[in-house]
């Protein structure tokens, strides 16, 4: 996500390293594809490109799967599946999509509904008026909110079922799915024997182990002022994951008022104070929907909350352009340029 004006502005993304042979006899190798509506960039070290390329294929088709499962932009997709089935029917869904939804109802918990993946109603309305640059019909923003609410949606662990409370519930998890999709690309990678690598799916990144003689990736932040040639802030990295949420790449601009893709649950409305989060957590699932809550409760609400989860580290930019402050959880502070891992 990059964009001239403030609103790129704390982006994390990987700083490349050259391609050398390290201490263990290890080669960086990259490769980027088109998933998720993104491109995915693969950092590895391996012995030798035949490994690497081996290791590139099981993480970029790992991706490929979960989004057939994950996306609700594929009518086909096992999600818009579940979305098109009858109301209190419970459904059998896969282990990828149950602990997915698992996951986001914690965080939706957590937040008291501030991360709520069943606004897909509404943000559906959101990406329309994006494409027809006007703002959503009131009414019909009402309607949606009624198919919304995370209370609406039940899961059974044990049966491994999904059971939708109304018709015509729509599913999206655009604010998590990239963040898991990241972790399992890892995970492949290290099943192949593949631990120093980094896999960044736009704006959320999943970390494994260091490269070699190094004590982490380097993860670098834009600086939130457009006159700045450097990052802000560059972090260290391993074993552990990154996300940025803001709304440097998809907004709406109405009546002089900048409306980000992200909405808060509570309202329909996207937001529209200048506000973007990055959050360092253990796993790329947690990093990704913690942004986006946080970006919805704001500076003060989201600071007391984040330092109640020693596992999360937050920091959140805040203004236009140059006039802008930065403010960090305590989980952040003192971390001049390490942090790795956080348990």
């Amino acid at each position: 996500m990059t964009n001239s004006r403030l609103h790129r502005s704390v982006v994390a993304c990987c700083l490349l390293l050259p391609g050398i042979l390290g201490a263990a006899g290890l080669q960086l190798f990259e490769a980027v594809e088109p998933h998720m509506g993104t491109l995915v960039r693969i950092q590895l070290y391996a012995a030798d490109a035949d490994r690497a390329n081996q290791a590139f294929r099981a993480a970029f088709d790992r991706i490929a799967q979960l989004d057939a499962a994950l996306s609700d932009y594929r009518k086909d997709s096992e999600l818009n599946r579940l979305c098109r089935s009858a109301a209190g029917e419970p459904v059998k869904v896969s282990a990828d999509l149950l602990g997915v939804l698992a996951s986001a109802q914690q965080v939706a918990e957590a937040t008291d509904g501030a991360f709520d993946v069943t606004l897909g109603p509404v943000t559906l309305l959101w990406r329309q008026a994006r494409l027809q640059h006007r703002l959503p019909a009131p009414d019909a923003l009402r309607e949606a909110l009624q198919r919304s609410g995370y209370r609406k949606l039940h899961l059974d662990a044990a049966a491994r079922t999904v059971t939708l409370d109304q018709e015509g519930m729509r599913v999206d998890l655009g604010g998590i799915a990239k963040g898991y999709a990241a972790d399992e690309a890892l995970a492949a990678l290290a099943g192949l024997g593949i631990h120093r690598a980094l896999v960044a799916a736009s704006g959320d990144l999943a970390i494994g182990d260091p490269p070699p003689g190094r004590r982490g990736w380097s993860v670098g932040i834009d600086s939130p002022d457009p006159r700045a040639a450097a990052f802000s802030r560059v972090l260290d990295l391993c074993g552990a994951a990154v996300s940025t949420s803001g709304d440097s790449s998809q907004n709406l601009e109405v009546g002089g008022a900048r409306y980000s893709h992200i909405v808060d649950p509570s309202t329909g409305i996207g937001l529209t104070r200048p506000i973007a989060v990055t959050v360092v957590a253990r796993h790329g699932i947690d990093a990704d929907s913690w942004s986006t809550a946080l970006s919805v409760l704001g500076v003060e609400r989201g600071i007391a909350l984040i330092e109640k989860y020693p596992g999360l580290a937050a920091r959140f930019t805040v203004g236009h352009d140059a006039a802008f402050r930065i403010v960090e959880s305590k989980g952040w502070s003192g971390q001049t340029c390490h942090i790795a891992p956080i348990q």
